[in-house]
């Protein structure tokens, strides 16, 4: 009797493990590479999923978007300015079977390949660039890796570089630069505004001059903001023409 269950008992063991190793169950973000006998049969998932014990085997792949972060790299730019530059990467699995196939580890792999891609489209560019552009620079990035991780059923969905670490001499002679510019926009302002108020005066000369009953009253306008100034200086301003009568006449010749 004892020996009837225990056989009952391993039988049941049995069976367990069986189901155990037999039964998988993949979530909806999750696909399943399985294997038979060592060779490639099917992308399965997501749900219930049935193999063979021993005979196959199953590799589990995660669709989500995976998020990672490339370590600061040393870039020589165009200009031969040093700088350390680092970014993130956003990257999915878009074809399971190749993913697991044609890479020994997808992970590091395509972390390594950003990398390199990093220094390599960074060093084809000036500092400047970097610095106003990284939009531009980005969607390179992101092209280069793509077409790249493409043979590996990966899909490079954005690279967003982070910062750009400059040293402090490098640092000091942009901020002087950008003082130079402010500078230069600042005196062209102070220019084009002379040169605004110049071509008004003219304009003004020439209506003056075509109504000389303008021109008394602009004085009397100037009589009344120097009367409404707080000084003990009274200026009382003088029409040329009243001190051209008073001047020698010119003889006809």
């Amino acid at each position: 009797m004892m020996l009837d269950y225990l056989t009952y008992a391993a039988f049941a063991v049995l069976i367990i493990i069986f189901l155990a190793s037999a039964i998988r169950i993949l979530r909806e973000y999750e696909r399943g590479v399985v294997f038979t006998l060592g060779r490639f049969t099917a992308v399965k998932g997501p749900g219930l999923i049935i193999l063979i014990p021993v005979v196959q085997q199953l590799v589990k792949v995660d669709l989500r978007v995976t998020v990672q972060v490339v370590p600061p790299q040393d870039v020589i730019s165009r200009d031969n300015v040093s700088v350390k530059v680092n970014a993130v990467l956003y990257f999915r699995i878009v074809d399971p079977e190749r993913a697991i196939i044609k890479v020994g580890d997808y992970m590091a792999a395509t972390s390594q390949l950003a990398q390199t891609t990093l220094r390599s489209v960074l060093g084809k560019h000036e500092l400047d660039e970097m610095l106003a552009e990284r939009d531009r620079l980005n969607a390179d990035i992101q092209e280069t890796l793509d077409q790249q991780t493409d043979v590996w059923g990966i899909k490079v969905t954005a690279v967003e570089i982070k910062d750009i670490d400059l040293n402090e001499t490098m640092v000091r002679a942009i901020a002087k630069q950008a003082e130079a510019e402010r500078l230069r926009r600042a005196k062209v302002i102070n220019a084009v505004g002379e040169q605004q108020a110049a071509e008004k005066l003219v304009e003004a000369g020439r209506i003056l001059a075509q109504q000389p009953e303008a021109m008394q009253l602009r004085y009397f306008a100037a009589l009344h903001d120097i009367a409404g100034e707080r000084s003990s200086t009274v200026v009382f301003p003088l029409p040329v023409n009243l001190l051209e009568r008073f001047g020698p006449k010119s003889e006809s010749t």
